[in-house]
């Protein structure tokens, strides 16, 4: 089997033990929980983005494909201080919300446009390349895209509102 051909077996098979995970364990909790604490939650996770740097130390990964190193690395570092800065200003309302929906944004941005550069590029066939980085993209970057989908969905459901008391 070629290494292009592994590559994207674990680039798909990332994301099926994480849907069974999330589904089963992650998801019914992020549901019950309020809004301000499901959204906590999911920032923490994307708050160790700072990781993808790692595309760009001289020394970790091989010869990638340019373009597709920088731009993986410098999406990730800004979702990660994005969702750092949503986790700083959780008690501050106005500002939590739009460093929510941006992190959010720039986050899902990235991987997807990750995704397309990683195929217009050819980076199947060079995914030995990857080095000591080549479980981000088949293990870390499946959760990561989940969330950012459940987030969007917790987002946009209609908050529950404090009941009016009426008399009779």
């Amino acid at each position: 089997m070629s290494p292009a051909t592994i590559f994207d077996i674990h680039l798909v098979l990332g994301y099926v033990p994480w849907l069974l995970c999330f589904s089963a364990y992650i998801w019914p909790k992020l549901k019950s929980m309020a809004s301000v604490e499901a959204q906590r939650a999911i920032a923490t996770l994307h708050s160790f983005r700072f990781f993808g740097l790692v595309f760009i130390l001289p020394g970790v990964v091989g010869n990638l494909p340019a373009g597709f190193a920088a731009f993986a690395a410098y999406g990730d570092f800004a979702t990660g201080l994005l969702a750092m800065l949503a986790l700083l200003t959780a008690r501050q309302r106005l500002l939590f919300w739009p460093f929510v929906v941006a992190f959010n944004l720039v986050g899902a941005v990235d991987i997807i446009v990750d995704y397309y550069h990683g195929n217009q590029l050819g980076l199947a066939p060079l995914a030995g390349e990857l080095g000591a980085t080549y479980w981000i993209p088949i293990i870390y970057v499946p959760i990561l895209m989940i969330t950012h989908v459940a987030a969007f969905y917790l987002l946009a459901r209609p908050q529950p509102t404090a009941g009016i008391a009426t008399t009779t």
